[in-house]
């Protein structure tokens, strides 16, 4: 059904907004799903993709949103694997979010005069001491051992500060 524009239009498919392409094992069937909602102007199109070379082709077509959930979560479970962060998440192609726990370097000392920024490239965005839930940092946060630190920045500059714990 999904790669017949008739029968599409008969489902009302072209008044929804949003639509999502969720075909993975058959390509044939995710690039002409995709490229018929494409030509029935559905303004929100999702899709997912089994290889980065099926997203660029489903990018071209005309997708709006490409995901490949193997990929991310083999990446995901690799960060966590390493027994440094606790949770990590890739938000762009290049910047992540990572839960991991507080360098001894910066144990101590306020967020604001540690350099943490300008040394590592990395921003502490939360903590959360023990016992307590997360809450944001500021540049008067003083870290103590056994916190929790959501860090954000570029990918290859959280995986070095998160080696550092």
């Amino acid at each position: 059904v999904a790669t017949d524009i008739a029968a599409l239009r008969e489902l009302g498919v072209p008044d929804f907004y949003r639509a999502v392409v969720a075909i993975g094992g058959d390509l044939e069937a995710s690039i002409l799903s995709t490229s018929l909602l494409v030509e029935l102007e559905i303004a929100d199109i999702w899709a997912k993709a089994i290889s980065h070379q099926h997203k660029r082709i489903l990018e071209r077509i005309g997708a709006h949103h490409v995901v490949l959930p193997e990929h991310d979560m083999g990446e995901r479970v690799a960060h966590l694997v390493s027994g440094r962060m606790l949770d990590y998440v890739e938000v762009d192609e290049d910047f992540a979010l990572a839960k991991t726990r507080p360098p001894r370097e910066i144990v101590g000392v306020a967020l604001g005069e540690s350099g943490l920024r300008k040394k590592h490239g990395v921003t502490v965005v939360s903590v959360k001491a023990k016992g307590e839930g997360f809450t944001y940092a500021t540049l008067d946060t003083v870290l103590q051992y056994g916190d929790e630190i959501i860090i954000a920045g570029p990918i290859a500059k959280v995986e070095r500060f998160a080696e550092r714990t």
